[in-house]
């Protein structure tokens, strides 16, 4: 199973309550994320041990310039973060170098896989609506 990392704790807490459903990931990583893909989201540095938050589907992924990412995309990535100037200065410190405006980068959107949720298993069992 492929491994979505995160190096911040920071993030740990955003992406266990469900407000962090995407990445933006400097270049294009579209041959290493594909739609679909089942990934293991885990937390920690390399040649570390990492924390397995959850298991994960990738909704999406998709390249574009740095200066073309939305709002949306931005608050998705950080839900502290608005503007291009916060997730511009983010990423620098990540990848210890300057990003600029033309600098490809990479949108993974993904949702947690839960298992045995609730609702589906009321439905199954045909609590709580009309049965099939």
């Amino acid at each position: 199973m492929q491994v979505l990392n995160f190096y911040s704790r920071i993030f740990a807490d955003q992406l266990k309550r469900g407000r962090k459903t995407a990445t933006i990931r400097l270049g294009d990583k579209s041959s290493k994320y594909r739609k679909n893909q089942a990934v293991m989201v885990t937390i920690g540095y390399q040649h570390s041990p990492r924390e397995k938050i959850f298991d994960a589907v990738i909704d999406g992924v998709e390249v574009k310039k740095f200066k073309d990412l939305s709002p949306r995309d931005i608050e998705h990535d950080n839900p502290e973060f608005r503007r291009h100037e916060e997730m511009k200065h983010f990423l620098e410190q990540i990848y210890g170098r300057e990003v600029a405006d033309d600098d490809q980068v990479t949108v993974v959107r993904f949702s947690q896989i839960i298992e045995n949720p609730p609702e589906f298993t009321e439905r199954r069992l045909g609590i709580g609506g009309a049965q099939n």
